[in-house]
């Protein structure tokens, strides 16, 4: 099979960025960054980027293309216009839509475009970037900045006057750190400092730990206010952004797409929570907890609240700049756990590398799929019309605390069910979907051997992050035939692999339970049982080897886990005990991000006496709860909740003025304090009273404003609430949906 088909028809390497120049026509038009002999180099090269059409006639009385390439085919887009510079194109799809009300990529529209300038250029020469290079040849620098609060808020704003940068943490890849800071107060001076780091260290790409919703906005406001220009980019540019959106799992956030000339831009809170998808196992996706779980915390690593930044950093400078030197260290480890993975699907997709840590994995396959159309000049089909169709199996056999529990997962259920049945869309009339399938599987098989008999850490490394990438997108093309934009979907074709995994897991069922095996839980392509009584004649190598041979061919099941107990709580909702003590949490009803911290750590403690075989304990567990609740035992801070602010005040007000929303505590609070809140804002409050009924938005107090001497926390609510948990937990799942039982207009 043709490597083409995944790594692009061109070999030039070394390529680290890739920019169209907008408004260039009838010249050199894409910039090509290539590092390599101690430093970067630029080479530009002409290209004219390109639309796809139904037909040329659609251009008819239009801006006229540089020229029209024929596809050839049954597809319905038959047809590659070509124009002289991104500007032109730009121009054309603007009369086009207007003529044919489509935007382009619509199902059902006349014409498509690949929206991304440098996803074009990458697609049409055939390159892609870090091609020839180790993860360790791309230079990396992280970026961490500490701000002023002024007194009476909780967070920083930049719009605030007063909420000035204080420090600019710097390091990179290359063991290089600076802390910069500003005692004078001189901002305009201390940005300048950062752009002329940036410039002079010349990093590939700039990390943060949520730096498209922190670092860079801020940056960017400060750096307005004094009129600073932040040159970033390659060429002396500023940093430019648009609204843009990331979806993880079931959630899509909004965001500021930041992008610098010749650089891209890396956020490991989005690496974070892309990784928990798929492990379900953080509690939180900050930094301090996220470096907590990847064992990456330095021994004495420094901790400072937020809100606490400007007062520590009034009484000691050092400590501060100690914890953000701390901080951009714990990025730059994070990033090399979590970004090796899409530095190596980057070594393949035609697309930049900032494109592809944000980029769905359907998006993905299709670029693959269209690059190849493309290459061979072959007409493309039209997206498919969405149609409803049966998932996967999921069903909960056992509720309750199970004893000497396994798991066992068919290895990549859905595509070895592709493979195996020659299911692809029945657009692709190449053949290149199934292609693509079976040249990642066989390519994924070989890297995890290749990592197997890894010579040193560095060869191991790169191999996983090669088989970790193949796996992920592998996983994703059963996902691609039932996504409604994809270009070659075939709703239809998802249903009979649905089908054919449903079929093969009742199967695996039957066999479990003929052959003496209780199921407890069985989740699309794995299931959890408790095994027969095993002698000690080898009789679980037999079982297994029993099971194995039971499937049909170019099916393999994988036993990955053998536990101590398992609480079972409901569908998706269960913890773990693993032989050495340590516990796994899945499902948001046993870990809630919506709960106070207490009963986050109420919910945490029961959980292990349950897995351990103490839930005789539980009642007196919360009864200790309830009494430190009665007894004001504990910080406010376990009680409070924290709410970020989506809106100003005034237009929530306006909105409940109309009728619009609810009230909400943080939003009244806000209001009511005369401060001079914004969008962006956190609140925390706290409910003071004496009923344990009671509208929270009119019992909200701030934690700023508690007094330890004369505490006034309703300990009636707060008890309340975990009796509610405690109800929650004894139904055994019953209704539950992970929410908190606290329901208010917001």
């Amino acid at each position: 099979m043709d490597p083409a088909l995944i790594f692009g028809h061109d070999g030039e390497e070394r390529l680290v960025a890739v920019e169209v120049l907008e408004d260039v026509e009838g010249g050199d038009n894409v910039a090509a960054f290539f590092r390599g002999g101690g430093g970067v180099s630029r080479r530009d090269f002409r290209l004219d980027p390109f639309l796809i059409l139904e037909s040329p006639s659609l251009l008819d009385g239009g801006p006229k293309p540089s020229r029209v390439e024929d596809l050839s085919g049954p597809g319905r887009y038959r047809a590659l216009a070509f124009y002289p510079s991104w500007k032109s194109l730009q121009h054309a799809r603007t009369w086009l839509s207007k003529r044919s009300g489509s935007r382009g990529g619509e199902a059902g529209g006349p014409f498509l475009q690949v929206n991304d300038p440098g996803q074009q250029a990458l697609m049409l020469t055939g390159r892609t970037l870090f091609k020839g290079m180790a993860f360790e040849d791309v230079r990396r620098m992280q970026v961490d900045i500490e701000t002023h609060t002024a007194p009476g808020f909780e967070f920083c704003n930049p719009e605030r006057e007063s909420d000035r940068i204080i420090i600019i943490a710097l390091s990179d890849s290359e063991g290089w750190t600076e802390i910069m800071e500003e005692r004078s107060g001189d901002e305009a001076r201390l940005l300048r400092r950062f752009a002329e780091a940036v410039r002079a260290r010349d990093p590939d790409v700039i990390e943060g730990h949520n730096i498209f919703k922190f670092d860079l906005p801020y940056l960017a406001a400060r750096a307005r206010r004094h009129r600073v220009k932040l040159a970033l980019g390659r060429d002396g540019s500023a940093m430019t952004s648009r609204a843009s959106r990331f979806t993880a799992g079931d959630r899509t956030i909004p965001y500021p797409r930041f992008e610098v000339f010749g650089r891209h831009i890396v956020d490991t809170f989005f690496l974070v929570q892309l990784y928990d998808v798929a492990t379900r196992s953080l509690d939180s996706y900050g930094l301090k907890q996220a470096a907590a779980h990847f064992k990456l915390s330095a021994p004495g690593r420094t901790h400072i609240e937020g809100s606490e930044i400007a007062g520590e950093y009034a009484r000691d400078p050092g400590r501060v700049l100690r914890y953000a030197g701390d901080d951009v260290r714990e990025t730059r480890l994070l990033s090399d756990v979590l970004s090796r993975t899409y530095f190596a699907q980057t070594q393949m997709l035609p697309m930049t590398f900032q494109s592809v840590c944000v980029r769905g994995n359907a998006g993905k396959i299709d670029a693959l799929m269209l690059r190849e159309y493309l290459r061979r000049r072959h007409a493309v089909p039209s997206p498919g019309a969405a149609s409803q169709f049966a998932g996967g199996a999921t069903e909960v056999f056992v509720r309750g605390v199970v004893r000497n529990v396994h798991h066992c997962d068919v290895r990549s259920l859905y595509p070895s069910l592709m493979l195996a049945r020659r299911i692809a869309p029945a657009g692709d009339d190449l053949g290149v979907f199934l292609q693509l399938l079976e040249f990642l599987r066989s390519f994924r098989l070989d890297a995890k051997k290749r990592m197997a008999g890894a010579a040193d850490d560095a060869a191991r490394r790169h191999w996983e992050s090669l088989q970790a990438a193949f796996k992920i997108l592998i996983n994703s093309f059963y996902g691609y035939l039932g996504f409604a934009q994809a270009l070659f979907n075939d709703f239809d074709a998802a249903a009979r692999v649905t089908a054919g995994g449903r079929a093969l897991m009742a199967d695996m069922l039957e066999w479990l339970r003929a052959h003496g095996a209780t199921p407890i839980e069985l989740d699309t392509d794995g299931i959890y049982f408790v095994p027969p009584a095993f002698g000690p004649d080898g009789g679980r190598d037999r079982f297994r080897r029993g099971f194995e041979a039971s499937l049909p061919p170019g099916i393999e099941v994988e036993f990955d886990g053998e536990y101590e107990s398992m609480f079972s709580y409901k569908m998706k909702n269960y913890a773990l005990l693993e032989p050495g003590g340590g516990v796994i949490v899945r499902g948001a009803a046993l870990k809630s991000r919506g709960l106070e911290p207490y009963l986050r750590a109420l919910l945490n403690e029961y959980v292990r006496l349950k897995l351990n075989g103490r839930e005789a304990e539980a009642p007196a567990l919360f009864e200790r709860y309830e009494q430190c609740v009665r007894g004001r035992s504990w910080p406010i801070r376990m009680l409070a909740k924290t709410e970020t602010l989506r809106d100003a005040p005034a237009a929530y007000a306006a909105k409940v003025g109309g009728s619009g929303r609810g009230r909400n505590a943080a939003y009244e609070l806000a209001l009511k304090s005369g401060r001079d809140y914004q969008a962006g804002d956190q609140v925390s409050y706290y409910i003071a009273g004496d009923k344990k009924s009671v509208a929270a938005h009119s019992a909200a107090r701030l934690v700023a404003e508690w007094d330890p001497a004369a505490r006034d926390e309703n300990v009636e609510y707060y008890a309340a609430k975990i009796k509610a948990l405690a109800r929650r937990l004894e139904a055994g799942g019953e209704g539950d949906d992970g929410a908190d039982g606290e329901s208010e207009g917001g």
